[in-house]
């Protein structure tokens, strides 16, 4: 009898414990603006932001459980080029000019056929320390135009 529970505790065991390799999280692979390519995803990058317009905000103040939702085109770059960041309720207060940001996770939208970056839910906005770099500003990824081309297999 003595076996059969000892079976049962084994079998219970979360696989996690077992595998120690399973717990080690991948190392961030920081890109550079310029490297940032329509539809993609899942980008981690430092940039300088340059400037913040709040292009929408609207919310009833009437009613606690509604949140305010807040919208701004924030300018950010770094070394090799600059691209519009949509910033979204609580973000808007991180992206504030002349601060640093790291943006984890992040991806590209599509916005009027230019790029746009943002982070959703599943990514982290975080404040860091002041980089060394100088934004270049004249290479604006966000003034390119891309336009969806169907190609017909023959």
């Amino acid at each position: 009898m003595a076996t059969t529970s000892q079976q049962k505790q084994q079998v219970h065991q979360p696989k996690q414990a077992q595998d120690p390799k399973t717990l080690e999280k991948r190392k961030p692979v920081f890109i550079k603006v310029d490297q940032l390519k329509p539809g993609t995803n899942g980008h981690t990058l430092i940039a300088k932001v340059l400037s913040s317009e709040m292009v929408l905000q609207k919310g009833r103040a009437a009613s606690q459980h509604l949140r305010q939702t807040r919208i701004a085109e924030c300018l950010i770059g770094d070394e090799t080029g600059t691209i519009l960041f949509t910033a979204r309720n609580d973000q808007v207060d991180l992206m504030k000019p002349d601060t640093t940001v790291i943006l984890r996770n992040a991806k590209i939208d599509m916005f009027k056929g230019s790029m746009r970056l943002a982070v959703d839910r599943w990514g982290r906005i975080e404040v860091t320390d002041p980089a060394d770099f100088v934004v270049k500003e004249d290479n604006n990824l966000s003034l390119v135009e891309y336009e969806l081309v169907n190609v017909v297999d023959e």
